[in-house]
């Protein structure tokens, strides 16, 4: 069930810089391209109050967040497509994760060489999304080869297969990104065996200055990123790489502390990482007991014995009932009792669509 969300972007944007502070893992950063060249995955917790409150409610003897997978990848060059810059490395690494986080730098320093000589978000973000839509061209045209000749013979799979990457093609020709495009239920299942690269769910995470954080509505490159992205119906983080590094090393308390004398109310990291778990269709549910109070991610659409799974394959396999109550119908409550009271738990069966924020005691039979 892993998801991972790959962070990309032009060398010297602040790729890296923002993941060593999104995982503490110290992936190099230097001031030169392809610093990264094998992807560094690393695991981050989901920032979530709703876990705290439920500890201070039930008083547990721990509390375990969820977590997910982001990877960092290596800057994108013009040309990757046909290799330029270590590039087809570069593109098969975007094509195993879920999602893209997409760095954009939008502050000016000339200490930071830009790879193109100048600071221009939407010439960073063209450069990349076309070199995602060459190589989904690539990967089109060497499939629809095979399969015209059979669609000619009047084979009814192939015409069929043929009429969606025809669509792909023309869509790409166009410089346009295959999340764009609509498809029925049967059309879905060739695009998503061809594996696009910008069929892929995408965010823009901006990089601003230390400077432009407090209110970053004033930067212009912010608000070129912003009109881009409302147009493509993606999000916008505004991010500081630079003091998200730093915060990184601080506790809960100097962190808010560091926080409210640069004027932020939340780090923009925590936005950016949860935005990217809801991009990648993630939700979280809880279970809260005096032993362990602990979150738990799934898919939206799960079912309750899929996610009893996800504690353990017993659970899934010996499900019987899921005693349900809404996170905010507890914390309402005050307690699991008087939730229980209030009419406010429920018995949930197999076919139980979960929703984010339930808390869930499951039985089972082994």
């Amino acid at each position: 069930m892993a998801l991972t969300a790959g962070i990309v972007g032009l060398p010297n944007v602040g790729k890296s810089t923002l993941f060593n502070a999104i995982t503490k893992a110290g992936a190099e950063a230097a001031n030169y391209p392809f610093c990264t060249i094998d992807p560094n995955v690393g695991i981050v917790e989901v920032p979530d109050h709703r876990l705290q409150k439920l500890t201070e409610l039930v008083k547990p003897k721990k509390t375990v967040p969820t977590a997910f997978e982001f990877t960092d990848i290596a800057g994108i060059v013009k040309g990757a497509s046909k290799g330029e810059g270590l590039g087809n490395k570069f593109l098969s690494h975007i094509r195993q994760v879920d999602a893209i986080c997409h760095v954009v730098r939008c502050f000016d320093d000339g200490n930071i060489t830009h790879v193109s000589g100048k600071v221009d978000p939407l010439d960073d973000i063209d450069t990349i999304n076309l070199e995602l839509i060459l190589a989904d061209l690539e990967s089109v045209e060497k499939r629809i080869g095979r399969v015209e000749k059979m669609a000619k013979q009047k084979d009814k799979e192939a015409m069929y297969e043929f009429e969606v990457l025809d669509k792909l093609r023309t869509a790409f020709e166009a410089d346009q990104p295959a999340r764009t495009l609509e498809f029925s239920e049967d059309q879905m299942k060739y695009v998503k065996g061809l594996h696009l690269l910008t069929s892929k769910p995408v965010l823009y995470a901006a990089n601003v200055s230390e400077d432009d954080i407090a209110d970053p509505s004033d930067n212009e490159y912010v608000q070129k990123v912003r009109q881009f992205a409302q147009e493509d119906n993606a999000e916008v983080i505004v991010v500081c790489a630079k003091i998200e590094e730093e915060i990184a090393e601080l506790d809960d308390e100097e962190k808010a502390m560091f926080l409210e004398e640069l004027g932020i109310e939340e780090s923009g990291l925590d936005l950016l990482i949860r935005a990217t778990y809801n991009l990648l269709g993630l939700a979280t549910y809880f279970t809260a007991g005096v032993q362990e109070v602990r979150a738990w991610t799934f898919i939206q659409g799960m079912k309750a014995p899929q996610c009893a799974g996800i504690i353990h394959t017993d659970f899934e396999k010996g499900f019987i009932r899921a005693e349900t109550v809404s996170y905010d119908d507890l914390l309402a409550g005050g307690s699991m009792a008087a939730a229980r009271e209030a009419g406010k738990v429920r018995l949930e069966g197999k076919e139980y669509l979960v929703k984010d924020g339930d808390v869930i005691h499951f039985r089972f039979n082994v």
